[in-house]
């Protein structure tokens, strides 16, 4: 019996050792298959139906896979906002567009910025002097090493950058791409042309 006890923990702990589970699996890949990527949870701060912003709100993380960005979004908005590319100057589809409304992601649907932070910048692209909510965005160093790259804070969509040129009464501009945007029209907020 005492040997038998031996044996067991003996191969037990070469398992172990070797990584192995049942069937010769390692045991990464084991539990890979058992357990998912766990849900990565962030603030951000949704409006209301008068386009006013919430308080803070638990949210997860929107991920997904290459192929199924590619499935969801067409070729353009792939290109601008999950490989980080630019649209060209005075050709998006928001960069002129004066009605009161929400911009949200292109990707996840999180409301990024609202009309009454718009204003013409004379650069072509939609721009923007205050985010909906600070927490929304997300700004990082572009690989270029020189700009200021904005983020959707829950799916990590690139929008454009952020640049120390814009008005009152922060003094920036959020210079972003009408691609990787959906714009929702609410009555309840101003239009871009009040400024």
């Amino acid at each position: 019996m005492f040997s038998i006890r031996i044996l067991l923990a003996g191969a037990v702990l070469a398992a172990v050792q070797t990584g192995c589970t049942q069937g010769g699996r390692p045991a990464e890949a084991a539990a890979a298959t058992t357990n998912p990527m766990p849900t990565i949870m962030i603030q951000v701060r949704f409006l209301d139906e008068k386009g006013a912003s919430g308080p803070l709100t638990n949210t997860a993380k929107v991920v997904k896979t290459d192929a199924q960005w590619r499935k969801q979004l067409t070729a353009e908005q792939y290109a601008i906002a999950r490989a980080k590319g630019t649209e060209p100057a005075f050709c998006g589809a928001f960069f002129d567009l004066h009605k009161p409304g929400v911009y949200q992601c292109v990707c996840c649907g999180l409301p990024l910025f609202t009309s009454e932070a718009k204003y013409d910048s004379g650069t072509g692209w939609p721009s923007f002097f205050q985010p909906v909510a600070r927490e929304n965005v997300v700004t990082q160093l572009d690989r270029d090493g020189q700009r200021m790259e904005i983020l959707c804070a829950r799916c990590d969509a690139h929008l454009g950058h952020v640049f120390e040129d814009g008005p009152a009464p922060t003094g920036l501009r959020y210079c972003l791409n009408s691609a990787s945007l959906v714009f929702v029209e609410n009555k309840n907020l101003k239009d871009a042309t009040s400024r």
